[in-house]
This record gives C-alpha cells, structure tokens and sequence, in this order.
C-alpha cells in the first residue's frame, strides 16, 4: 500500500484534528484525579450520614469540606464533559446537531460547576 503523506507530515505526527493528544492527557489525569478524590469524598459524606443535617453542613462548609467536594466535583465535571464531547464527535454526524449538542454540553457541565460552587460557598459562610 502506498503511502501519499509527505515526509514533513510524517515528522510532525499530527492527527487530522490537531488536538487529539490534549484531549487524551486531560481524560486521563481527570481519571486519575477522580481515583484519589472520590474514594475520599465520599468517605468523608458516609461518616457524616448519621450525624443529621447540621453535622453534614457544618462538615460541607469546612475548608476541608469544601476543598474537597469543589475538587472531586470539578474533576468529575470535566471529566464527564470530555467523555461526552468524545462520544459526540464520533457518532454525530451532522454538523448542526453535533455542534448543538457541542455546545449545550459545555453549558450543562458549566452550569453544573456553578452550582455546586454557589452551593459550597452558601454552606461556607
């Protein structure tokens, strides 16, 4: 089989998006992120559960609490929205629709981020 690429485009080793490498880095240290953080993130909501409301609040609204939840939800956030982006560009094809689709997941995990930001910072002060 012949190969039509020139000699530069083989040293460069660039894919057709230019942008796959990146994408691929950032998954997998969100994943690696969410194995350290999550495992205790949600030790720490399981021993708060039979303390009530307050002690989960008060608990939510420590600089430990809110540390935490703010980085294991952001690294889950963007995790999801990178997972989501990948199946969206493989399996939608038309541009209008994916670009749609592009955009409102970038909202929803922004959003999403918003809110638990807004929420952290309410059980803060």
């Amino acid at each position: 089989m012949t190969d039509f690429r020139t000699p530069l485009s083989k040293v460069r080793g660039l894919g057709s998006a230019r942008s796959g490498v990146g994408h691929f880095i950032g998954q997998r240290i969100s994943a690696i992120a969410l194995v350290v953080l999550m495992p205790i993130f949600l030790f720490s909501i399981a021993s708060n559960v039979g303390g009530g409301y307050e002690e989960t609040t008060a608990f939510l609204g420590s600089p430990f609490g809110a540390i935490l939840t703010l980085l294991a939800m952001t690294a889950a956030l963007y995790h999801m929205r990178l997972g989501l982006q990948t199946v969206v560009e493989d399996y939608i094809h038309k541009p209008a629709t994916k670009a749609v689709l592009l955009i409102g997941n970038t909202l929803i995990c922004a959003g999403l981020w918003l809110a638990v930001l807004y929420s952290v910072l309410a059980l803060a002060s």
